[in-house]
């Protein structure tokens, strides 16, 4: 398939291929032992490959897409050797991607019409949401963008201090209250301050509380209306960072906050170290929500603009 041809940049896959190592290896140690001794894709690959996706935490319901359309391949085509069944896959779920990716970013770029652009970061607390923040105001400043961190996750003074420390690291500005002040205040706030700096970016970080969903959304209500006294159309992107090594339990996440509010974009991080990188497939296609970034290892540029064809090259290659 061209798709996958030459459209890479070398050290920018290089990080991704070794990120997703894990992954790949354990899902084709699986299909190995799947198609070992058959020379076709008949009904019993199949369901090894129905099975081998599920435990993949693709999910059940993306991974049922997905054997359809194998299913339609292999009645089209007739015969399938399952020598060709790595390239199906890879054609097949790029393809199931593309139907959520749709104008997918190909870099840390912001609307050019929208200043101050606004983004409001949500997620539970250990997932990474803080560190995403950091990393993502380190991208944007590098491309001469003005980014100023509002830290109205008020509920844990750790969120606050952390953030502190990632507004030091890459040298933004951040607004933030004590412990135990109200989001909407800090959220209030910091716009107006980017504003009144000529901020390009504002980045909003919010408590991730999943402990009673009619709370987390009151309070995410609250402080988008809040946010919108200041700039109208706040915010322009609501932002759910989700911890890819958990699996299962992110599309559990994914599911209370798509309930909760308008989830515009997904980040899914610590991708590195887990065997469950399928997990991004199945959370994009399920929510109907664009992966807009993976996280991929510890470092500042290990945030990485989410490309579907990389995503699958490096997955199945």
């Amino acid at each position: 398939m061209g798709l996958f041809k030459n459209i890479f940049s070398s050290e920018k896959k290089e990080t991704l291929d070794k990120g997703l190592e894990k992954s790949k290896t354990t899902f084709f140690s699986k299909l190995s032992k799947a198609v070992a001794g058959k020379s076709k894709v008949d009904d019993d690959v199949l369901d090894e490959l129905e099975e081998i996706l599920v435990t993949s935490d693709v999910g059940v319901k993306t991974t049922i897409k997905i054997i359809e359309r194998i299913e339609n391949r292999v009645a089209q085509d007739k015969y399938l050797g399952t020598d060709e069944l790595n390239q199906i896959l890879r054609e097949e779920i790029a393809g199931l991607l593309s139907e959520t990716n749709v104008g997918e970013a190909t870099d840390f770029e912001i609307p050019k019409d929208k200043k101050p652009y606004v983004l409001m970061v949500v997620g539970v607390n250990g997932v990474g949401k803080t560190t995403t923040i950091g990393k993502l105001a380190h991208q944007f400043k590098n491309k001469g963008l003005k980014v100023v961190l509002g830290a109205a996750d008020t509920f844990r003074a750790a969120a606050i201090d952390q953030l502190q420390v990632w507004a030091d690291r890459v040298d933004v500005p951040i607004i933030k209250q004590s412990m135990g002040s109200d989001p909407a205040s800090v959220a209030f706030d910091t716009l107006k301050s980017g504003v009144n700096q000529d901020a390009d970016v504002i980045i909003i970080d919010t408590a991730g509380r999943l402990h009673n969903k009619v709370n987390l959304m009151n309070e995410l209500t609250k402080v988008k209306r809040v946010m919108q006294k200041v700039v109208g159309d706040a915010p322009h992107e609501v932002l759910l960072v989700l911890d890819g090594s958990t699996g299962q339990n992110a599309f559990e996440q994914a599911k209370q906050f798509t309930a909760a509010t308008e989830v515009t974009s997904l980040a899914v991080t610590k991708l590195d170290g887990t065997a469950k990188g399928g997990v991004v497939i199945g959370i994009s296609d399920q929510f109907q929500v664009p992966v807009k970034y993976i996280g991929i290892g510890e470092g500042i540029d290990d945030l990485q603009v989410f490309n579907k064809y990389e995503f699958v090259d490096s997955f199945f290659k």
